[in-house]
């Protein structure tokens, strides 16, 4: 059978490929269905099928064969049309036209076959694509000759017309060529009087509501490129706005003015945008009242929730583009107030997608006229109210600006609120209601949901600087209802406090301090007076997110940052889930921020706040979780860092450690007794507690956390070796397996934040270097030597990242130290990394930092390396930047950048670059080419500069002499690129290549010219040519960026005062 169908010399036996088509869809067998599948890819594949198309159409009752056949048809279409004979051509074109006709001129056929007759269409407009206008000119004559025959031909003449102008419009990039879509649309243009005038002769004509309907989704595919005229010249706007009272056809219409009201042509049609707002503004609110549209929305169906999706669209549109023409006329200014009403009511709407269209716009409204007013605010006197009488701009911009804020007076409070109640959830808090309404803490980040928190965010800060008190009061009110009963629940107060947190540093300090003592008063007896566990955890989480804000009013307010520390404390105790965790996270946000106040001694108290906390340390951390006590830990910290007085400070910090200490040295003690103590689980988790503490206190505290490290530092590393030999041996008996074994991955950790405690404390040492030389030296044997000697899966990566950070840190004084680390860890963790690209992720970008760190600080190391080293080197640095990891590749080209620079300036210059030069530049050619590695972008064109630039200043020829002789090294260079690129990019000519080449040694001391070169031979190559190429541009966007943070620090709270690095001035 299967023979008989793939013998295609007769017409093909339909019959028996209806059972093969259905076999492929049926349910029978797999063996069945993949031995159907098999046949028809290869009759799909056989190059004669399409001529059997016509015969399977004319006798198929099977509408997926009729599909299968039309697939085929489809493809020879797109590929091999200019190829066919003109007569197959045009006997395809007649067939499909004639089939369509015979379809669609009855009304029963029509919709029986509705399905064959659209795949039908989507041929005909592919066969369009090669044929019209050049040779099919009489096409949109006849097409709209035959739609005047019947009703359904014309509806379904609409649906191809719909599909041609989506397919020239929508989706022609990378199926056709510019020019080609260009002719299309120029065609399309100059014959489109004749399509005008069909839609607007059937929708004055027709009753058929399947034809209304076709027409106007045609139209709404039509308007956004039309000619103009076409729409405010002629009958267009008010036959639409006749049709948009009819529920039919209602959203259709709606869709149809969005396009118009999204058009924007200066001036010129403002008397029709006007008329069409006004009459649209009576027929809408005979539809759907304003006050009612939340409610409409919620109890409506699918169609009248699309019409509010839809009005939000066009009033969105409409109001971006044409606001100022409604705002210039008093006649007008009603319907616009009216219109912002709808806006607002829709905003209220509970759909994430509706709003986001509403907020949108809000944010660009409110940035517009608090910009104007940002540009006025010294040239308008408060007193000023004048009426809206007098005609805008008569009296200066000043009068201007402020009669719009007045228009707007009303629309802009209503937004305040509605920003109020529906604030999104900001990062910093952690606990939220779960689909069963239970209080649960967050486990998730929704990148949604921040994002939607920055524009309010934004907004919000834009209408309180256009009326403070207005934002005051209204937050205010709705506080005080809460307090009441009348308004509490949990969305309720989230979205208040996340308001008011949001709105943090847009007051001046006066205002914010008798907004914020109110505030603070309410949400702390509203958490005394309501029961239950849940409210209270909901309240705590307020409380803390919006003190946590407000970093400015707590540092001039003793009183307040006591008892919210201490409430803070009290949370501490609190087992709901994420209370603990807000509790930690605010209390070192604060700490950070008003440290200073904690170890003065505050009027009214006998000693600072940081040793009556020292005092009940034990209490206050009882019930914490080990992750939350070091995050306590780290917060003392910082207050202990912020005592001038070194006494002081480490009679502090003895008594902050003095509970870790006492544990420390008990385990040391019992491990002098017995070495095996130091294998029971248990203690090796308190071991590990121990040293994160630590950790967690080094950071904050810096270089004052000698005395600390001092004690415990020898018996670390013993400890550390012990752990390790341990570790090694566990491997070694165990297996590969055991590496993964959970015994040997808490030993492992041991190690791991050994070595973090370490890096941590040298990296924030700053003015101790002698403090390098003393630790270094105990440093070299059990953790190098151990480096060295473990199998690959024991060798901690952060081994790599310690000496890296030791070099950054001591520089010059680490160079007799390099050959000892070179020699412990360089040809060892060479092997592991470059067996493939996957392997221990964590070396290899550690491994290449340290490279890093000895190529800038220690170069005279490299120097004395042997040749064989040296060459290692630069091999690692090749094998760094071919990485499609991102930051290994750009570590490595930084690297390579200034090992290149430094041996320029040696004595070694010419030796170096003989040697490596044409490799390096064969390297980084490939790596620029090749479109996975865009991201280095800037870095391959500075290497690239580096080496045409380096040229002129060698004095011995690059070449090898005895088999060839040049002029110059630039001579010999641009001989050798030529060649290099013209073998790799056999597509382009040599007077491209060659062209490039020079333009390149011409450009070389002019970076910007340089780069532009570069990347208009990657799109020329073709390599980058129909994708993303953005990181081509990633320097242009990051001054872009750069920008942007300037203007938000201009404008007071758009950047959170918790965010600002500021110096703290709480002295």
């Amino acid at each position: 059978m299967a023979e008989k169908l793939r013998d295609l010399s007769q017409p093909i036996d339909v019959p028996v490929l209806d059972a093969t088509v259905a076999a492929f869809y049926g349910t029978g067998s797999k063996e069945e269905r993949s031995a159907a599948d098999l046949i028809l890819r290869d009759l799909q594949n056989n190059p004669d099928m399409w001529l059997q198309v016509v015969h399977i159409l004319q006798n198929s009752q099977n509408l997926n064969t009729k599909f299968f056949a039309l697939q085929v048809l489809e493809s020879v279409i797109k590929y091999r049309w200019n190829a066919l004979p003109v007569e197959q051509r045009d006997g395809i074109k007649n067939y499909i036209s004639d089939v369509i006709v015979q379809l669609s001129s009855n009304e029963v056929s029509f919709r029986q076959e509705r399905l064959y007759v659209n795949k039908l269409n989507i041929i005909l407009v592919q066969v369009l694509k090669h044929e019209w206008p050049a040779r099919w000119t009489s096409f949109i004559p006849d097409l709209v000759a035959a739609a005047k025959s019947s009703e359904t031909i014309c509806e379904n003449c609409m649906a191809i017309l719909k599909l041609l102008s989506e397919e020239i419009f929508d989706f022609s990039r990378g199926e056709m060529t510019q020019q080609k879509i260009k002719e299309l649309k120029s065609s399309l243009n100059s014959e489109f009087r004749l399509i005008h005038e069909l839609c607007l002769y059937v929708l004055s004509a027709t009753q058929s509501s399947e034809l209304i309907r076709a027409t106007l989704a045609t139209l709404h595919a039509f308007l956004s490129w039309i000619p103009v005229g076409f729409i405010f010249e002629s009958p267009l706007l008010e036959t639409l706005l006749k049709f948009f009272p009819m529920a039919a056809y209602r959203n259709l219409t709606l869709q149809c003015l969005t396009e118009v009201a999204a058009l924007q042509f200066g001036d010129f049609y403002n008397v029709q945008y006007v008329k069409m707002y006004t009459f649209f503004m009576l027929q809408l609110q005979a539809i759907l009242p304003p006050g009612t549209i939340p409610n409409a929305y919620a109890n409506g169906s699918n169609e009248e929730q699309a019409f509010i999706q839809n009005l939000a669209l066009f009033f969105t549109a409409f109001f971006k583009n044409h606001i100022r023409i409604l705002e210039a006329s008093a006649e007008n200014r009603a319907a616009l107030l009216v219109g912002l009403e709808y806006l607002i009511g829709i905003s209220y709407v509970d759909d994430t997608e509706v709003f986001k269209v509403c907020l949108d716009y809000w944010n660009v409204f409110v940035l517009e006229l608090f910009e104007a007013h940002n540009q006025m605010e010294p040239a308008i006197p408060a007193v000023s109210m004048i009426g809206l009488q007098m005609i805008p701009g008569v009296d200066g911009t000043g009068t201007a600006v402020h009669q719009r804020r007045q228009l707007y007076a009303s629309p802009l409070s209503k937004l305040r609120m509605l920003m109020i109640c529906r604030m999104a959830k900001p990062e910093e808090v952690l606990i939220v209601e779960d689909e069963n309404g239970n209080i649960v803490r967050e486990t998730m980040k929704d990148n949604d949901v921040l994002v939607q928190y920055k524009i309010m965010r934004e907004t919000l800060i834009y209408l309180s600087h256009l009326d403070h008190e207005d934002t005051e009061q209204q937050m205010l009110k709705k506080l005080t209802k809460q307090l009441n009963g009348e308004d509490w629940s949990w969305n309720n107060l989230n979205t208040l406090c996340w308001a008011i947190g949001s709105i943090s540093g847009s007051m001046v300090e006066e205002q914010e301090n008798r907004f914020l003592v109110m505030v603070i008063r309410d949400l702390l007896n509203l958490c005394e007076i309501t029961k239950g566990k849940d409210n209270k955890a909901v309240i705590a989480s307020n409380i803390m997110y919006v003190v946590g804000q407000y970093p400015r009013f707590l540092r001039a307010h003793w009183k307040f940052l006591k008892t919210v520390v201490n409430k803070l404390f009290e949370f501490m105790h609190e087992m709901h889930p994420g209370v603990q965790d807000m509790a930690c996270d605010t209390f070192l946000k604060i700490v950070q921020k008003c440290k200073r106040k904690f170890v003065t001694q505050q009027v009214g108290e006998n000693e600072p706040f940081v040793s009556e906390l020292l005092t009940n340390l034990a209490t206050t951390i009882l019930d914490l979780e080990p992750h939350q006590i070091h995050t306590f830990y780290e917060s003392v910290g910082h207050m202990i860092q912020a005592e001038s007085d070194n006494t002081k400070r480490d009679e502090y910090l003895k008594r902050l450690m003095s509970l870790p200490n006492q544990k420390w040295a008990e385990i040391i003690g019992q491990a002098g007794q017995s070495i095996d103590i130091l294998k029971n689980q248990d203690v090796i988790r308190s071991v590990l507690n121990i040293l994160q503490t630590n950790t967690s206190v080094a950071t904050s505290l810096g270089p004052h956390f000698f005395p600390q490290i001092s004690l415990i530092f020898l018996d670390m590393l013993t400890v550390y070796r012990m752990y390790s030999e341990l570790v090694s041996s566990t491997i070694a008996e165990g297996g590969p397996y055991a590496s993964k074994s959970s015994f040997v991955k808490l030993l492992r950790s041991i190690k791991r934040e050994t070595l973090k405690l370490i890096e941590t404390f040298v990296d924030k040492a700053e003015d101790l270097p002698h403090l390098g030389k003393q630790f270094v030296p105990p440093m070299m044997d059990p953790i190098l030597g151990d480096y060295a000697r473990n199998v690959p899966d024991a060798r901690e990566s952060e081994v790599l990242s310690l000496f890296a950070t030791i070099i950054n840190k001591y520089k010059a004084e680490m160079l007799d130290d390099v050959p000892r680390i070179f020699e412990a860890v360089f040809q060892c963790t060479l092997e592991m990394i470059t067996k493939n690209f996957e392997d221990y992720p964590e070396h290899r970008l550690k491994f290449f930092s340290l490279l890093r760190a000895i190529g800038t600080h220690c170069f005279k190391a490299l120097i004395q390396l042997s040749s064989q080293q040296l060459k290692l080197v630069i091999d690692s640095i090749n094998w760094a930047f071919r990485h499609t990891e991102r930051n290994i590749a750009e570590t490595g080209l930084s690297l390579l950048l200034e090992i290149l620079k430094n041996f320029q300036a040696s004595e070694f210059t010419n030796q170096f670059y003989k040697t490596y030069f044409l490799t390096i530049e064969q390297e980084i050619f490939a790596v620029l080419t090749d479109s996975f590695h865009k991201p280095g972008f800037k870095l391959h064109v500075l290497v690239l500069q580096h080496l045409f630039c380096v040229v002129d200043g060698l004095t011995e020829p690059l070449w090898d002499a005895s088999t060839a002789s040049y002029p110059s090294n630039a001579m010999f260079v641009r001989d050798y690129t030529i060649k290099l690129l013209g073998a790799s990019f056999p597509n382009m000519t040599a007077a491209e290549v060659t062209k490039f080449v020079d333009g390149l040694l011409g450009s070389r001391h002019d970076l910007p010219s340089f780069k532009n070169h570069i990347r208009d031979f990657l799109v020329q190559s073709k390599e980058f040519s129909a994708q993303d190429n953005k990181d081509l541009y990633a320097e242009e966007a990051a001054v872009q960026r750069e920008k942007e943070r300037q203007r938000m620090l201009a404008i007071p709270g758009l950047i959170a005062p918790s965010e600002l690095q500021d110096e703290m001035v709480d002295s």
